[in-house]
């Protein structure tokens, strides 16, 4: 049993020592076979990375031979520029020697000139000497004493010249100023335009029906008679048709009135309690509306800083009038006009708005006053804090203050521009053609006159002459001497033009 035992231990041992040099020497070889294999993957990429350096260093070669050979086309292009320069710098300096020789020759040419010209200077001089002393010799008189008569003469001739011709310069110079004054008078007014407004002393009530004149009298009157009293206004029912008449001078009345009869028809309560209601509510509407008026006519101007009292006075110009024109309208037209004006003759258009837009301000006051307009109108600008030129430009525009800045005749100007202007203010039709008669009765008081029109609204008088009766140094004379007796004995807004035809006619027939 252990024979059996140490047999097979033998066996093992001698069957593991077999196996192992088996092993060993299979592992061996499998050893040697992948450093092998290794051995030639490393040659491998050995070979691809050489043959990848040798391209890389190839690529690289040929990189700095294409930018060596570019460095060497531009030095060679530098360098043929910096031969073009040197020629041309070489032919610039040989034309610089030419002009230099030119100059030398052209000076030496001069001076020789010049000594010929001091020669002949000097020989022109022994001459004049020469004559001198026998001109001396012939008159008697020194150089010195006919100098000193020379001067006398040419000093009285001097005078005399310069004389006329300060008068022609002073001549000129009204001329021109009259000329120019016109200039910027038409341009002002050219660019100025606004409509004509025309009020008259009642307001027309339109009514539905007759049957509410009855409900606005009320019993016994007393409706119509609260609304009077409420109102300071007359209130007229006749028999026209649909319509009632509103009479005030007061224009603000007037409205009041009428607003008032517009909201009691459309509620249809009236009785003298609501219409007392009515009355002052629209009281503050009115109100409140010329304080909006005065404030967008302001800011329509361009003009700022007015103190809110003269706001609301400038407001209540819209419902006055001053000989049927519009007294806000005729503000605002006189404040364009004196802003483009005082543009024209460059001063401060903005302070001349300002004096033109509150130059009747004296025409709204809120109690009654005898002080004239114009005066009134300076004392309230001055109460609210307005500057001296503008109150005296105020007080001055009807020349009942003494002008003061250049801002008072501007202001005087446009405000004659804008009420003398055609259409602006409206005249009774009456006086309108007994002035149109009184022009062509003038006229035709002259010998020789034949026949006058009056036309352009008594602007312009037309005056026909006969031609066996007068010559053409007669009608001249004759327009002047119109035109005198028209402003000696009318009084008329604007000015009128006097123009007399004389025409000679000659007809033959032939038959």
């Amino acid at each position: 049993m252990l024979i059996v035992i140490l047999i097979i231990a033998a066996a093992l041992i001698v069957g593991g020592l077999c196996g192992y040099l088996i092993f060993r020497y299979v592992l061996k070889g499998k050893y040697k076979e992948i450093i092998d294999t290794a051995t030639k993957e490393a040659d491998v990429i050995k070979e691809k990375k050489l043959l990848e350096v040798k391209e890389k260093f190839l690529n690289k070669k040929s990189e700095l031979e294409k930018e060596v050979q570019q460095r060497n086309q531009k030095i060679q292009q530098s360098e043929n520029r910096l031969k073009q320069r040197e020629m041309s710098l070489n032919q610039r300096q040989e034309e610089l020697g030419r002009r230099k020789q030119d100059m030398d020759q052209q000076q030496q040419r001069v001076d020789n000139e010049k000594k010929l010209l001091q020669i002949k200077h000097d020989e022109l001089e022994k001459m004049q000497m020469q004559e001198r002393e026998k001109l001396e010799e012939l008159s008697g008189l020194s150089a010195e004493e006919a100098k000193q008569r020379l001067i006398e003469s040419l000093k009285d001739e001097a005078r005399t010249d310069a004389a006329s011709y300060i008068n022609e310069i002073m001549d000129e110079a009204k001329l021109n100023a009259n000329q120019q004054a016109k200039k910027i008078i038409i341009q002002t007014i050219q660019r100025v335009a606004s409509e004509t407004a025309i009020e008259n002393s009642v307001s027309v009530f339109h009514i539905d029906n007759d049957e509410v004149k009855g409900r606005i009298i009320g019993r016994e009157g007393r409706n119509i008679r609260t609304l009077e009293a409420a109102c300071g206004v007359e209130i007229v029912v006749d028999d026209t048709p649909e319509a009632i008449v509103i009479s005030a001078f007061d224009p603000i009345r007037r409205e009041v009135c009428r607003l008032a009869l517009h909201q009691l028809v459309a509620d249809g309560r009236i009785h003298p309690a609501r219409i007392e209601e009515v009355v002052a509510k629209v009281k503050k509407q009115i109100e409140n509306e010329v304080i909006e008026t005065g404030k967008r006519t302001a800011i329509d101007l361009g003009i700022h800083g007015l103190h809110p009292e003269l706001v609301r006075i400038v407001g209540k110009m819209k419902y006055r009038s001053s000989y049927g024109q519009n007294l806000l309208q005729h503000a605002r037209e006189t404040a364009n006009l004196c802003g483009v004006m005082a543009a024209e003759l460059g001063l401060n258009p903005k302070k001349a708005k300002r004096a033109g837009l509150l130059h009747d301000i004296g025409k709204v006051p809120d109690e009654e006053n005898e002080m004239p307009h114009a005066l009134y109108g300076a004392k309230i600008a001055e109460k609210y804090k307005e500057k001296a030129d503008i109150c005296n430009a105020i007080g001055a525009h009807h020349d009942e203050m003494e002008m003061e800045t250049l801002l008072a005749p501007i202001v005087q100007v446009c405000d004659a521009i804008s009420g003398a202007r055609p259409g602006a203010r409206r005249e009774i039709v009456e006086a309108y053609i007994k002035r149109l008669n009184d022009l062509e009765a003038i006229a035709m008081s002259y010998p020789g006159v034949t026949k006058t029109y009056a036309i352009q609204a008594g602007r312009e008088l037309r005056v026909i002459v006969g031609a066996d009766k007068m010559d053409d140094a007669e009608t001249e004379k004759l327009s002047g001497e119109i035109a005198t007796k028209i402003q000696n004995e009318m009084t008329y807004p604007g000015q009128v033009k006097i123009t007399v035809i004389r025409e000679t006619r000659s007809v033959a027939y032939a038959k």
